[in-house]
């Protein structure tokens, strides 16, 4: 990623207005064209999958298209010792600009709708199972954000990561918010999406812990990675039949 902290942080807070806003917006009118739960949900989810996909594709290429502070924190994390990885400083602009994204995408998606723009969720989610879903979903999407970097195949994440969002909404107890950004924004609406503001912390407690399990799997299963090689003297070209291989962008 060669675009400044700015344009990244920019890109992070657009990504994840558009996000909610998705997340927000699509439950809005899920409720309106259905009493059917199963048929709001179902909508719901898929419209989820298409525009995470779409804006993963559309703005991974300037910030990575996190969108997610616990996938930032990993990235950072995994990255500290690499002279190309995240610093403290970008992890510092990337979260207040998702939360901040998040909040503003929740109060579009009621402002298009005509519902009141801040109106703090009554939907309870104060439940063992369901925070047992959220460690298991934020864990999933974890293992498969850096396995499939680990493996050489990011350019899967837009198809793979909003895949496996759009499952995670069926075979999780919580529906898989999977991101505190999201989730604090969703508290800001009283809609099909929203999640009380009492539920926000053990939400967020839940999905910590699910990044933390999802590394600890990525290292069992793929390995720490292997130190970089020390770079060759100026002017030296690499050995015949083992050309150059650029390191995988996050």
């Amino acid at each position: 990623m060669t675009a400044s902290l700015g344009r990244r942080a920019l890109a992070e807070a657009v990504g994840s207005a558009a996000l909610v806003a998705v997340v927000v917006g699509s439950g809005i009118q899920a409720t309106e064209l259905s009493h059917d739960v199963g048929v709001q949900l179902l909508a719901n989810s898929l419209a989820t999958v298409f525009g995470l996909g779409v804006l993963i594709a559309l703005l991974g290429p300037v910030s990575g298209a996190h969108f997610n502070p616990v996938v930032t924190l990993a990235a950072w994390f995994t990255g500290r010792r690499s002279e190309d990885g995240l610093t403290a400083r970008d992890v510092a602009a990337y979260l207040p600009a998702q939360i901040t994204g998040a909040i503003a995408g929740a109060v579009l998606a009621d402002a298009m709708f005509g519902e009141p723009l801040v109106h703090w969720s009554t939907h309870d989610r104060s439940a063992g199972h369901l925070w047992l879903g959220e460690v298991v979903a934020t864990a999933g999407l974890i293992l498969l954000i850096f396995g499939l970097n680990r493996t050489q195949r990011a350019h899967f994440g837009p198809v793979a990561v909003a895949s496996y969002i759009g499952a995670a909404y069926w075979f999780t107890s919580s529906t898989s918010f999977a991101n505190p950004a999201v989730t604090i924004g969703r508290a800001f609406t009283d809609t099909f999406a929203g999640i009380a503001p009492a539920s926000l912390g053990a939400f967020i407690v839940a999905q910590l812990a699910g990044a933390a399990l999802g590394l600890g799997l990525v290292f069992a299963v793929f390995g720490r990675p292997a130190p970089a090689p020390a770079p060759a003297p100026v002017g030296t070209a690499p050995p015949q039949g083992e050309p150059e291989l650029a390191a995988p962008a996050l």
